[in-house]
């Protein structure tokens, strides 16, 4: 039958020593720090990349303007790439009518499976050049839970870091300890002498 003494780091007795004292305090900052500090890490780079991405996206909005245009015909052998929410995005000809300009054509990205003659929605920056849409909520809200579980988890990793390399010193230095101690008593109990 095996007995457990809980806390016995805590209490003096004669087998305690330094290196278990110097562990147990680890444990207790490391629990607190994986407990409270990790998670109080990822809120505050989550808040900061909520904050950074809703800018950028209000910007983006500001930049870029939709405009409803027909699809006239395909850009040559345009290979698909990949848009927001995984989408393939071709380019195409599109044709649209502003108010006081008249007709005007340009080569825009639009989603795949689009036939030629279908309205679609494309996207312009302040140059007239063909971009993505800008963020919305969703987007922004998976960038900010993105960047708070990984500043959470490399808080985490490095608490763990940290502890192991703690429990590494501390058992060499015990090992140190008990070597030292069994050079003094070995000659009483072989009868050699050092």
């Amino acid at each position: 039958m095996r007995t457990r003494a809980r806390g016995w780091r805590w209490r003096r007795n004669p087998l305690r020593r330094r290196s278990d004292v110097v562990e147990a305090w680890t444990v207790l900052v490391v629990a607190v720090l994986l407990f409270v500090g990790a998670p109080l890490v990822g809120a505050v780079a989550a808040g900061w990349a909520h904050g950074e991405a809703r800018a950028i996206a209000a910007q983006q909005r500001a930049e870029r303007h939709r405009v409803r245009a027909e699809v006239v015909g395909r850009a040559g052998d345009s290979l698909p790439s990949m848009q927001a929410a995984g989408q393939h995005a071709y380019r195409a000809t599109v044709r649209w009518s502003e108010p006081g300009e008249g007709q005007r054509t340009a080569v825009a990205r639009v989603p795949g499976g689009t036939r030629q003659g279908e309205t679609v929605d494309v996207w312009f920056d302040s140059r007239g050049r063909s971009v993505t849409p800008p963020a919305d909520g969703s987007t922004v809200w998976q960038h900010t839970v993105a960047v708070g579980v990984c500043a959470a988890g490399g808080a985490v990793a490095l608490v763990l870091l940290a502890h192991g390399i703690v429990r590494r010193v501390a058992l060499s230095r015990r090992l140190a300890e008990w070597e030292r101690e069994w050079a003094r008593t070995e000659p009483q109990w072989t009868h050699r002498r050092a």
